[in-house]
């Protein structure tokens, strides 16, 4: 209750024990509070939550602690509404003004960072540790920042954002001022960045409202070079890898197609992956027993995974979802005895603002 939110965030996750875990819990739920209130207030706080996650002795324990420069309070809380915090949240990262739209992580100075992109035309850096802001706001879109990617340009962290505006900028995520000048040559919206090396140099791929894809040099800030056409609609989602050991592109559209490109050559790879009925809106990739894959998230309310090498659907879609799927990441299920490592899916089911 007394001692600086700031040192007991840097220690909730060494508790051990399960009244420990559920005290760093209970620390959490409220943590991006904590820090601008008095230590009465932090102390109701702490109460109030204890009671979601169902431990009225720990509020009562709360409720009894003396504060510095406070009074005893007159009531505890036995019950509260609401469901219980998961108990994994670290931290509620406050500050946009409104709807977050994208998010990418990085490492900064040695430390864990997130970047994020905001309806309000701010880009913001996020101390993972802390759970505080790194700097001021990065401004300078004049519209809703759509697209977030971090990377690396001459030994530098970057951030790439792209934004309704059109245009895409990079910052230097050490000293938060942009690097050069806006990348300029869309002509509608930019939905998806993506970052990755081209015969050694940097580079980062966009996705933007005027069906084209974009390649740029993030040391020259050049485009590589002509746009990447053959999409019929919006370009809403990206990412990049590696086929036959050359950097590629992944892209996915509102015309329901998802499509692979060389971005040494500038060339589509093979034709258009085809069996989404719906706009795609989400694509990540990565490896499953040694072959590269694409996995898609659609409209259609499926799931698909490409065998990218082929190009050919790998197994029957992925049923269950009963919205939109907006989003895809990968990862990788280890521990499991007697079977080789393989991708975890996460999605979100849901309806942005506006329908977008």
């Amino acid at each position: 209750m007394n001692a600086d939110p700031g040192e007991v965030l840097g220690l909730v996750d060494a508790a051990s024990g399960p009244v420990g875990r559920l005290a760093g819990a209970v620390y959490q739920a409220s943590a991006h509070l904590h820090r601008d209130v008095t230590a009465g207030v932090r102390r109701q706080l702490l109460a109030l939550d204890a009671a979601r996650y169902g431990d009225r002795e720990l509020a009562a324990r709360i409720t009894a602690v003396p504060v510095s420069g406070g009074t005893g309070v007159g009531w505890g809380v036995e019950w509260a509404t609401g469901g219980m915090v998961d108990h994994r949240l670290r931290q509620a990262l406050v500050g946009h003004t409104d709807e977050v739209f994208a998010v990418a992580t990085g490492v900064v100075d040695g430390r864990p960072v997130a970047v994020t992109g905001s309806a309000d035309g701010e880009v913001r850096v996020w101390d993972l540790t802390t759970g505080r802001p790194v700097g001021e706001p990065l401004t300078g879109h004049t519209g809703p920042v759509w697209a977030v990617a971090t990377g690396v340009v001459d030994g530098r962290p970057v951030a790439v954002t792209g934004s309704a505006d059109g245009e895409v900028r990079v910052w230097d995520l050490t000293t938060g001022r942009p690097v050069g000048e806006p990348l300029t040559g869309h002509t509608d919206w930019v939905r998806a960045v993506a970052t990755g090396v081209v015969d050694g140099r940097p580079v980062a791929v966009t996705g933007s409202g005027d069906e084209t894809v974009r390649v740029w040099d993030l040391t020259t800030g050049r485009p590589v070079g002509e746009p990447l056409t053959g999409h019929t609609h919006w370009v809403l989602a990206l990412a990049t890898g590696v086929l036959n050991g050359r950097p590629a592109a992944v892209t996915s559209s509102a015309d329901g197609e998802v499509r692979v490109w060389d971005l040494t050559t500038g060339r589509p790879v093979g034709e258009p992956l085809t069996g989404h009925t719906d706009s795609v809106c989400a694509v990540a990739t990565g490896v499953v027993d040694g072959r590269p894959v694409a996995v898609t998230g659609s409209d259609d309310k499926t799931v698909r995974v490409w065998d990218l090498t082929t190009g050919r659907p790998v197994g029957e879609p992925l049923t269950g979802h009963t919205h939109w799927v907006l989003a895809v990441v990968s990862g990788v299920r280890i521990g499991v005895p007697g079977r080789r490592c393989r991708w975890k899916y996460l999605f979100y089911d849901g309806i942005l603002p506006g329908g977008g």
